[in-house]
């Protein structure tokens, strides 16, 4: 292997400014690009510095262009070698097996293989293309926040059995999720509520994939740790300002919930009969903003999924009720709400997204569903 030179291609490489060494390609991944001095450049997974330029050290082979070509490469590739491979060795054939054709003869036998090479090749291309999508392709989430642990947890362990395969979620909120699948900007819409009629009839289907408590949840310094449910709706509808009306400290009752449109607070409002009757004092945009929020404020009280609590904040029985995932099962937690995936009705899922709604729902991902906090539908 050539000597490394102290100002040769890879100090050059170094020496370029950020927005130069990032037109040499993407630091995820391991990938291969030429800098602009025409010297090929080889990135690691962690971005570390090039290496092998020129120099005949052996790389390890990359085999990402199997799946890139996809299934019109493959099909051209086959086509021309089959098509070739049979025109040859039907011209050859009266040579290799002592056999005389006529020109008339040899044009009906071409044209029969014109026709039958075609046809074995579309069908071999096409067992090609089913491996192909079963090692790649994209799934495309989008929706609640309070589904983040179950949405991701699952994520992960599918992309560790798919390796092929993309991932991504992106935390807008259920009514933004469900907009995004109707709109066709994802594959997978995320909702921590049911769907409404009016939802059903523009064509969108909900499955249940797991069940949620909701927590309610207060300053850790509070002094209260047990309330009814219509206790709960009589502070968020203002009627009672001040803890110590229910046995807490002199401080004003503050309100906290989440912003219109989110699962958690549809789910919270109807199981509290306090539909468009909150007063709130922060709408916010997210679970763990709500968390954040209270857990900072000693008159606080919010609410978000069981799935997300942490330590930071202190969660109150319901009725002599603690949330957990058994008394959600059973019903006797008041407070729950589904948490839904959402996808086009009649319209079918691509294959990768097929592949992993069939997981989540397996037996499997039931008990990553539980990891998570959730209770699992099936």
């Amino acid at each position: 292997a050539r000597r490394r030179e102290p100002g040769g291609p890879a100090a050059k490489h170094r020496a370029l400014p950020q927005r130069d060494r990032k037109a040499n390609g993407p630091r995820n991944g391991s990938v291969r690009r030429m800098d602009r001095n025409g010297t090929r450049v080889v990135r690691t997974a962690t971005g570390a510095a090039p290496e092998c330029e020129g120099t005949g050290v052996r790389e390890k082979m990359d085999f990402t262009w199997f799946v890139k070509w996809g299934y019109g490469g493959y099909m051209v590739l086959f086509y021309r070698v089959f098509t070739y491979l049979g025109f040859w060795v039907l011209q050859r054939r009266p040579i290799l097996g002592g056999v005389s054709h006529t020109k008339e003869k040899k044009k009906t036998i071409m044209k029969k293989t014109a026709i039958i090479l075609p046809a074995a090749m579309l069908a071999l291309t096409s067992l090609v293309g089913c491996s192909t999508k079963e090692m790649g392709g994209v799934v495309s989430t989008d929706g609640s926040t309070s589904m983040e642990r179950v949405i991701c947890t699952l994520g992960e362990a599918f992309l560790e059995e798919n390796p092929r395969m993309s991932f991504t979620y992106n935390p807008t909120g259920s009514g933004s999720g469900i907009q995004a699948v109707r709109e066709g900007r994802c594959d997978i819409g995320l909702s921590s509520r049911a769907l409404k009629p009016e939802e059903v009839a523009q064509g969108l289907t909900g499955t249940v994939l797991s069940y949620d408590g909701i927590a309610i949840i207060v300053n850790p310094n509070n002094p209260v740790s047990d309330l009814d449910v219509d206790t709960v709706a009589k502070l968020y509808k203002g009627e009672i300002a001040n803890w110590k009306e229910i046995g807490g400290e002199d401080l004003p009752v503050v309100l906290i919930g989440r912003e219109a449109g989110s699962g958690t607070r549809s789910g919270f409002e109807e199981a509290t009969g306090t539909s468009k009757k909150c007063k709130y004092r922060q709408e916010l945009t997210s679970t763990g903003n709500v968390i954040t929020a209270v857990a900072q404020n000693p008159g606080a009280i919010g609410y978000a999924s069981l799935a997300s609590i942490e330590d930071s904040v202190k969660v109150l029985k319901i009725g002599g009720v603690t949330p957990t995932e058994e008394s959600v099962k059973s019903g006797r937690y008041a407070v729950q709400r589904p948490f839904v995936m959402v996808t086009k009705t009649g319209v079918p899922l691509s294959a990768a997204a097929q592949t992993f709604v069939d997981f989540a729902r397996s037996a499997d991902g039931a008990k990553l569903i539980v990891k998570a906090g959730s209770v699992p539908a099936n």
